[in-house]
């Protein structure tokens, strides 16, 4: 569908980020005849630290796309397709789980860059990489985007993919750090870790981090992305420095001793941060502009995912731009349409995972119930449903 252009900017649309968010609304926007630009500051392929799980909703959504977009990339190498999962409670009980909807791991340097290969194939986008946004603001007729080396583009509407430091939102929608809304995460790569396998994600809790969880995810070719990730609110109170909690974790916790004693760690253990959504409402748009994935706090709090989230928001975007230029519209007022599909689409979900962890955070003896329960016949499935 093509709607009305604009000749008075350098480009119609400005996304900026180009990973899952901004190659999700490229993609969304690819037939519709705007003149699209997708920044990054980064040259592809490049690492985004995370744990590199691809949920199946992700998928899914780019399945509405266009099937063979989801197919392409389960051609990627290296990869773990994804088919149970073990969570073990924080007494060293276990609960193995099967997904309904296929999934899989892959380092997020390659998975980031097939999906950005997806929008050089598929849309007329053009596509500028190592573009550093300095700034931006938003006058009556077009947003000016600041650029390094005093560069200056000029678009009808920017649309902020740019990740848990958004400049879009810094710029525009600045808010201090909520660290009961933000968690925060390292990861590093193994190999022979004892009895890990392909195929098998692994969750453990313990009863004095309940407000996060320690990870083993295969990613393909005999390598697992190991992490940590625990409530912001907690590293501060406590004081956790999750770059030595981790190898402590790994040698003592009672379920994973013994099963580093071989493995090779490859490269140094790096962080990351997380807004998670759900936990208050928080704007994501505004005259002008709109606001994706981890810019717009949309990861799950109790999986800590948002690569689906991610790309939901951005092809919701998508449909919003689409909605602006056929009406030659972009109020504040206008753009809070976009605001209500992804409170409707994606944060009452998350808002509900919010809710949950935080009562679980302090109640370990509960998760532990929850693991015992799921063991009763028919129970199961409402267990796994409650957790994601």
């Amino acid at each position: 569908m093509s709607v009305p252009a604009s000749s008075a900017s350098d480009y119609d649309v400005a996304i900026i980020g180009a990973g899952p968010a901004g190659a999700a609304c490229a993609l969304a926007l690819r037939a519709s005849g705007l003149r699209v630009a997708l920044l990054d500051k980064a040259q592809f392929p490049r690492d985004k630290v995370c744990g590199d799980a691809i949920p199946g909703h992700a998928l899914k959504a780019l399945r509405q796309l266009d099937p063979a977009f989801a197919e392409a990339l389960w051609q990627l190498q290296p990869l773990d397709a994804v088919r149970q999962s073990r969570l073990v409670a924080p007494n060293g009980d276990s609960l193995w789980m099967r997904w309904k909807l296929p999934s899989f791991n892959s380092p997020r340097e390659t998975f980031d860059a097939a999906l950005l290969e997806l929008v050089r194939l598929h849309t007329p986008t053009t596509i500028l990489e190592n573009t550093i946004l300095k700034g931006l603001h938003v006058d009556a007729e077009c947003v000016r985007l600041h650029l390094a080396e005093g560069a200056e583009l000029t678009c009808q509407v920017v649309i902020g993919c740019d990740g848990a430091n958004s400049v879009v939102r810094r710029q525009l929608l600045p808010m201090p750090l909520d660290r009961a809304h933000h968690c925060a995460g390292v990861r590093a790569y193994f190999e022979n870790i004892k009895d890990a396998e392909a195929g098998l994600t692994e969750y453990f809790f313990t009863k004095d981090y309940l407000q996060g969880y320690l990870w083993i995810f295969p990613v393909g070719q005999g390598r697992y992305n190991v992490g940590l990730g625990m409530l912001s609110e907690t590293v501060a109170r406590h004081k956790v420095d999750l770059k030595q909690v981790l190898p402590e974790m790994l040698a003592t916790h009672p379920a994973l001793a013994g099963r580093f004693d071989d493995a090779r760690q490859l490269g140094a253990i790096q962080g990351f941060g997380l807004p998670l959504g759900g936990g208050r409402t928080v704007p994501v748009s505004g005259a002008r502009f709109l606001l994706c994935g981890d810019a717009a706090s949309l990861i799950d709090p109790i999986q800590g995912h948002g690569i689906d989230t991610a790309m939901q928001s951005g092809i919701l975007a998508a449909k919003q731009v689409l909605a602006c230029f056929k009406k030659q519209e972009f109020s504040a007022d206008f753009m809070r349409s976009y605001d209500a599909q992804v409170a409707h689409r994606i944060s009452r979900k998350l808002a509900k995972s919010y809710r949950m962890m935080r009562f679980l955070s302090n109640k370990p003896w509960l998760v532990n119930a929850g693991v015992r329960l799921a063991r009763v016949p028919g129970l199961k499935p409402w267990v796994q449903k409650a957790i994601g």
